[in-house]
């Protein structure tokens, strides 16, 4: 515990504000766009081409070449999703024997913080 003595020899603290540069309110940003940093990061896009319903007792009996019918029909819009968010729907192709996804219509971003 510092006594009466050690305090008074101690020197006095100065304080002082701090001086910062002055912003600019236009924010020029200095690469490019503020996504610019993020393009090479990479991302799982889910294309979501139906959905079933079945009993357990019925999903234990699947095995190799077993065909589960969708509840969609085959002209359906696939759901393209990222982390569970739907951002687009598209059609399904086929491009040189593989199949992949069109994207016909972008879906407007969602209002909120993630997970509201």
């Amino acid at each position: 515990m510092p006594t009466a003595e050690t305090e008074a020899d101690a020197p006095p603290v100065v304080a002082r504000q701090p001086e910062f540069p002055q912003l600019d309110p236009r924010g020029a940003p200095a690469a490019g766009t503020p996504l610019d940093s993020l393009r090479d990061v990479p991302i799982t896009v889910a294309a979501r081409l139906g959905h079933a319903v079945l009993p357990i007792a019925e999903i234990l009996r699947l095995g190799p070449g077993a065909v589960v019918e969708l509840e969609e029909s085959v002209g359906a819009p696939v759901e393209l999703t990222v982390r569970g968010v739907p951002f687009a729907t598209g059609e399904v192709v086929v491009v040189d024997d593989h199949f992949a996804v069109r994207i016909k219509t972008l879906l407007p971003p969602r209002s909120g913080r993630a997970g509201e």
